[in-house]
This record gives structure tokens, sequence and C-alpha cells, in this order.
């Protein structure tokens, strides 16, 4: 916790709407389209497979104003576990407060639980904040030239 009017607790399936509302403000001031019936429908899916991650969200005075999502997956190069920071946002009228500092601690508590061997987050370029933020904590872009390609099975062919 940041102070005694930010709280931070992991989201249930009740917090579905409250999540999406923090969606779609992190994906539009990105420049991403979201899918409302989509997105509630993987965030459903998520919160009923606790294998697969977990979210938290912060309030400020009984008010959704941010989340982080964890995902994870085995990587035979870290020869176990590896932790995702899948999303990570903090509406602008509450960031510089810790509360993003909150979740990630939640979300390190987490990985440790499941003995994750490494974590990663994908983050712009231009992110300065963020990117402080995850040099501080000891995550570091990769410097050894791998590039991630992704796009959906779908459109992917052999």
């Amino acid at each position: 916790m940041t102070s005694r009017s930010v709280q931070v607790r992991r989201a249930t399936s009740d917090d579905v709407e409250a999540l999406l509302a923090l969606m779609r403000d992190f994906y539009a001031e990105s420049g991403f389209a979201l899918d409302p019936a989509s997105a509630g429908a993987a965030l459903r899916s998520l919160l009923a497979s606790p294998s697969l991650g977990c979210i938290w969200l912060a309030f400020a005075d009984d008010v959704a104003v941010g989340h982080a999502v964890l995902t994870v997956r085995f990587t035979m190069e870290h020869e176990g576990l590896s932790g995702y920071v899948d999303d990570l946002y903090v509406r602008p009228t509450h960031r510089r407060q810790g509360i993003a500092r909150s979740l990630l601690g939640e979300l390190l508590a987490e990985c440790r639980a499941r003995q994750c061997n490494a974590l990663h987050v994908e983050v712009g370029g231009s992110n300065s904040a963020a990117l402080a933020l995850y040099a501080e904590l000891g995550l570091r872009a990769s410097t050894d030239g791998r590039i991630l390609a992704s796009g959906p099975v779908a459109g992917v062919g052999v």
C-alpha cells in the first residue's frame, strides 16, 4: 500500500467492469483498439484460471485507479516459470504516487511464491517513467539483439 487512502488487492470476477474501464483508458492512451466483449471474456478466463496468472487492482477512496496483470509460462531459457507483466496501468491523475510500485510489489511477491525464475515486461521505448521504474526494480532492456515477433495464430502459416 502507498498510503492510507490507496489499497491494492487481487481482482476477482466481480471486478471485470472496473478492469474494463481501466483497460479502455490504458488502450486509448496507448493508441490501441479495445473490443470490450473480447477483453471481458479474456479477463474472465484469466480470473477463472489462476494457474495462468492473476490481476491486482489499486483503489483510491474506493475508486479503481490502476491495475497490473501477471501471466506465467514455462521457458526453457530460464529453466522454469517466467512471469510477464502483461498490463500495468495507473490513471494519469494518480501517477507518481507509488501506486505502480505497489502493484508491482504484489506481482513480484506472486512471482516469488510461484518460484518464477524470470520476469519480463514489454514497454514502449518512449515511456521513460516506466523504463525508469523497471530499471529501479532491476529489469533492463534486452541488449542481445533479440526482437519479439508476434501475431495471431490464425494468421501464421507454415
